[in-house]
């Protein structure tokens, strides 16, 4: 089945969506038209060399990443380095470069859920929620009913919920409301809903208040003044300093059965393939807590400390750093190939699910560019 490379891409950001990337981070379409049309994609953890020329070999149309082979500007492409000749290699061949990598990371059903899954943790919750990425819809609606017998402000909720306001933890279709008068005078021109022009006018509304996720914002306003009756739609939009239990980094919970220290290692080592495993000194106690965070994860240490993981099972830490356990935490560093390499299995079934029918295929390139001896 063929699809645009923008079908393949806006369900991609309907899960992850762009603004949930880190400030320094490059996901997006980094090479390629979305309106291209393709007949297969792959997907890999990085883009390289031997993962593009299995691309041309497969004639797949577009590679999606995790990680972007562009992070920062090129001001120049003359094929020094590997990122220039892969970019030009792609470009030459009319082959797209996807990524989805940090704003992947930051969504409850991504990078970190992958690992709690592999590791069996239930009682799952991000680790460090982000904040002042929840907003707030306040809008006024006419306390009567459509030609229909329906309320206005049964309408009005409907449009709303259905475009992703009012999701709070595990309930939906959260709203408040409230009973008032409104006024207003139609001026010249207007064609107003109810009043006559020039003449002020009184009109019992009901005060709708809906939570939402800032990056569905225009969304939902596009999709409110649809709804709404009125020629000119009031609504306020207010940020809030919630933090949001549905973005952020890292996650933690608890495993079925507490392991012993070395246990634990074993465990982690076998669900998770990795070669080798650098960690803290052992705690002489029980995990059972556990948190988790794909790639380089140190920065969240002081967080698992603070919410009593036993546990960090994360990537990248320096030398000085595995000092910071200091005799709370065991720390896990399983290497960050390791970490993330089922984010290929979480891309790949996430396209299936939308694109049953679209060949997309799991590279068979190992792209670790780490080695142990």
């Amino acid at each position: 089945m063929v699809q645009t490379i923008s079908e393949i891409t806006s369900h991609l950001e309907t899960w992850a969506p762009p603004s949930l990337q880190e400030s320094y981070d490059n996901s997006g379409l980094i090479v390629g038209s979305g309106d291209k049309e393709i007949e297969k994609a792959l997907v890999s953890l990085d883009v390289t060399e031997e993962v593009l020329e299995e691309a041309k070999k497969l004639g797949c149309g577009l590679i999606i990443s995790h990680h972007p082979i562009v992070f920062s500007g090129l001001k120049r492409l003359n094929g020094k380095n590997y990122v220039e000749r892969i970019v030009m290699e792609a470009i030459r061949h009319n082959i797209a470069l996807y990524a989805i990598h940090t704003n992947l990371d930051n969504v409850a059903k991504g990078v970190n859920n992958k690992i709690a899954e592999r590791l069996a943790l239930k009682d799952c919750k991000i680790l460090q929620p982000i904040k002042k990425r929840l907003r707030k819809l306040i809008t006024f609606v006419p306390d009567t009913a459509d030609g229909n017998g329906q309320p206005f402000h049964e309408k009005i909720h409907e449009a709303l919920w259905q475009a992703g306001a009012g999701h709070i933890g595990q309930y939906d279709n959260c709203s408040f409301n409230s009973p008032g008068t409104g006024t207003f005078r139609a001026l010249e021109g207007a064609e107003p809903f109810i009043g006559e022009e020039g003449k002020l006018a009184y009109q019992n509304e009901v005060r709708i208040e809906v939570i939402y996720p800032d990056h569905l914002e225009h969304h939902i306003i596009k999709s409110l003044k649809k709804a709404h009756p009125y020629e000119e739609v009031a609504y306020d939009l207010v940020t809030l300093e919630n933090e949001n239990a549905e973005t952020g980094a890292g996650m933690i919970g608890k495993l079925e059965e507490p392991l012993t220290d070395m246990a634990f290692l074993f465990f982690v080592k076998e669900r998770m393939e990795a070669k080798a495993i650098r960690h803290s000194p052992f705690l002489n106690k029980k995990i059972h807590k556990v948190a988790v965070c794909g790639g380089s994860g140190s920065f969240l240490l002081g967080e698992a400390i603070k919410q009593g993981a036993d546990a960090l099972v994360t990537a990248d830490f320096k030398y000085h750093q595995f000092f910071d356990a200091d005799g709370k935490i065991l720390i896990a560093d399983i290497g960050h190939f390791e970490s993330e390499q089922f984010t290929i299995d979480l891309i790949y079934d996430k396209i299936i699910e939308k694109f049953p029918t679209f060949a997309v295929l799991k590279t068979a390139v190992n792209t670790n560019p780490v080695n142990y001896l």
